[in-house]
């Protein structure tokens, strides 16, 4: 029986982050197994649009069990005007199935989406799936406010928006000139995450203590790598001030209890000064909070390094992507692998555990190449890895001639970097897949491997309470046999 869907409430959304996969897909993959993030997102955009006057709420369909009765029962009991979605590529179909079943509860309900996948494919989105009204293109918060504002009576005024006119013709407003100043923000609203934060969790081994969580102090990279989204940020680059992150920091200490975090940015420390600041105030009056960062080769050094390690970080990732100088230069600038292992070194040296972040099956890649992969991550001092699956999402610049340089099956349901929907020349799926299960598996059985992470007995003991929890699922996976290869270069 459906709800009356006159006199919605224009003052009232429902933000929802789509799952778009089967949970039990993501757990047989090893490099989703155990890792679970906010939106962080949605809970920035909640907050924002509560701090001007409207009502929020979020369902996180990756935490909140019975999402679709969740989302069934707010549309029912508060008749909000809007419902948002913010999806990747993977969970987009999800997203429009969503949105009819709120259509089927409400039938006035205006659905609006956002993220890297629509910002990228705009018109289309609007051409292809009528049950969404608008989409958000680039940075959502004050386009989604003004388009609320205006009771979704949509108009060239209202920058940033995808809409139909009275035609049925659709238009983009154009991007709006200016980004937010990130300091005028509100913290996100985590309180409104069901279950935050113990429903969240960081990969394992990724962290010394719980409960930990994840933050953004920046959005964009002023880099172009060929096969990274901009489509919403573009090559802005803006990040929050010192004196931000650390209060920030202190919230999550203070509300949540919150003992470790994992910031997501890009490019942490593209901006040294910020950072000694940031440092210089976890020194001197410590949250009781360590935290994990993201940074490229070129942006720190041993001075900085130590800074950061007395400050209380953990662990450090380098977007490393290959092993093969000459792939990686067809990629990404400043293509250096040896002073990659240096800063390898230098972090190691400074006594912060290092993470490396591959993609296997980039335009390409071959099997040498793999092997010279293997090489470099043996040869230096990694301990920890994630090797993803080459995915070329609409936003990327290699997504306009991908077809040139292999073949792709846009099925965008499984373009979630576990599934190898692109494959090089001179490559088979089958070769990829046998490729990507041995190399994780000679990683994780090389005693060295071992030995360090037998240390997080004491350095993280939650993480492996956790892997003992998934053993059996983790040892099917790293003890696959050679069948697979076999098969592959057999047929």
């Amino acid at each position: 029986m459906r709800s009356p869907t006159k006199n919605l409430s224009p003052d009232r959304i429902l933000l929802v982050h789509p799952l778009g996969y089967g949970k039990e897909a993501a757990a047989r993959d090893i490099s989703r197994m155990a890792n679970m993030m906010p939106p962080l997102g949605l809970a920035s955009m909640a907050s924002f649009l509560e701090k001007n006057g409207k009502t929020c709420a979020v369902v996180d369909c990756f935490a909140q069990p019975d999402s679709d009765r969740v989302i069934r029962e707010y549309l029912v009991s508060e008749r909000p005007a809007f419902i948002g979605f913010s999806c990747t590529t993977s969970s987009f179909l999800d997203g429009v199935r969503l949105a009819g079943f709120a259509k089927g509860i409400s039938a006035n309900v205006r659905v609006v989406f956002g993220g890297a996948h629509v910002s990228a494919l705009k018109e289309r989105i609007l051409q292809q799936f009528p049950v969404i009204d608008y989409v958000v293109a680039g940075e959502g918060e004050q386009t989604l406010l003004e388009l609320m504002e205006s009771e979704g009576r949509a108009d060239e005024q209202v920058k940033g928006l995808v809409y139909r006119d009275a035609e049925r013709e659709t238009h983009f407003t154009g991007y709006r000139s200016k980004g937010m100043d990130l300091d005028s923000l509100p913290f996100p609203a985590y309180h409104k995450l069901n279950g935050y934060p113990h429903a969240y969790k960081l990969p394992i081994f990724n962290y010394p203590r719980a409960p930990n969580s994840s933050c953004i102090s920046s959005r964009g990279c002023p880099y172009a790598c060929t096969y990274c989204d901009r489509s919403v940020f573009r090559r802005s680059f803006r990040f929050n001030s010192a004196e931000y992150v650390y209060a920030h920091l202190g919230y999550l200490r203070r509300r949540f209890g919150i003992r470790h975090i994992n910031f997501y940015d890009d490019q942490f420390t593209f901006n040294r000064e910020r950072v000694e600041a940031f440092t210089g105030m976890m020194i001197d009056r410590p949250p009781g909070m360590t935290f994990n960062c993201a940074v490229r080769a070129e942006h720190v050094d041993l001075e900085l390094l130590r800074r950061m390690k007395a400050a209380g970080c953990w662990m450090i990732s380098l977007g490393i992507e290959t092993g093969d100088e000459s792939l990686l230069a067809q990629h990404r600038q400043r293509a250096d692998l040896e002073l990659i292992s240096h800063t390898l070194r230098l972090i190691k040296k400074a006594g912060i555990r290092t993470k490396g972040l591959f993609m296997m099956g980039l335009p390409g890649e071959t099997e040498t190449s793999i092997q010279k992969t293997r090489r470099f991550v043996f040869s230096n001092p990694i301990d920890d890895l994630n090797m993803s699956k080459f995915t070329p999402f609409p936003g990327a610049p290699l997504y306009e001639k991908i077809h040139d340089l292999g073949a792709f099956h846009e099925d965008w349901e499984k373009m979630d970097c576990m599934n190898f929907q692109f494959i090089p020349h001179g490559l088979t799926e089958q070769q990829l897949e046998a490729l990507f299960r041995r190399f994780y598996r000679s990683y994780f059985m090389r005693p060295k491997v071992f030995m360090g992470y037998l240390t997080m007995l004491w350095r993280s003991p939650d993480s492996w309470r956790r892997f003992l929890g998934d053993l059996a699922s983790y040892m099917k996976f790293i003890t696959t046999d050679e069948r697979l290869l076999h098969d592959a270069k057999s047929t």
